[in-house]
């Protein structure tokens, strides 16, 4: 198994038990839930080899399928845990972020696209599926708001970027890059961090929060 498969897999866990967690939240019976994480799973990956002209990566295998059905049994499981405490969502999004935003990379860059499209291709791969969970979910998406979050996707690309151009082994790069995703973003939210907001009734909001 390729290690770039292995990152999808860890990717398609942490954004499914992302889905499945705020569906919980908002009372979604099990088959809505579980359509939830599967769209939240597969989504950044569906438009990604739409853009690249190739087989969305789900509809080659029922691994994702089953895997986003374990992710509904580990949430129906460890319940208490997962959707009670809110850092849980954070943390599986922020894992499923880093690690797709890889995969998106790798695959473009297979594709033979040039690096800029590849940091292209692992930002909708990492946040795409949270804009569409968030939608059907009725809520205003996380890249919309003024956290962190295809930044952490684009900083992610340029690591690998830097790391590709300096000889750095494939693995090496990967799980520096993937680990850089989840630091600016864990960071970010740590720490306050965000881009300032467009408000036309707010002339500080233009200068950030405090």
């Amino acid at each position: 198994m390729e290690f770039t498969t292995i990152f999808d897999f860890i990717g398609t866990f942490a954004f499914a038990i992302s889905g499945v967690r705020l569906a919980a939240r908002k009372n979604f019976d099990l088959f809505g839930a579980y359509v939830v994480g599967f769209v939240t799973a597969v989504g950044g990956g569906t438009l990604r080899d739409v853009m690249l002209g190739t087989t969305p990566f789900w509809m080659t295998t029922p691994y994702y399928v089953i895997i986003t059905g374990i992710a509904l049994l580990t949430v129906i499981v460890l319940k208490r845990w997962l959707v009670r405490f809110d850092n849980t969502f954070f943390i599986f999004d922020a894992i499923g972020l880093g690690f797709f935003t890889v995969v998106g990379l790798e695959k473009s860059m297979a594709a033979d696209f040039p690096m800029w499209i590849n940091i292209i291709m692992g930002c909708i791969t990492g946040a795409t599926g949270g804009i569409i969970r968030d939608i059907l979910l009725n809520e205003v998406p996380l890249i919309f708001r003024k956290d962190i979050y295809a930044l952490a996707c684009a900083g992610g690309g340029i690591v690998y970027w830097l790391c590709h151009k300096y000889g750095m082994p494939n693995i090496a790069t990967q799980i520096i890059a993937a680990a850089s995703v989840i630091i600016i973003r864990i960071v970010a939210v740590r720490f306050g961090i965000s881009l300032p907001s467009l408000s036309p009734d707010n002339d500080d909001s233009l200068h950030g929060d405090s």
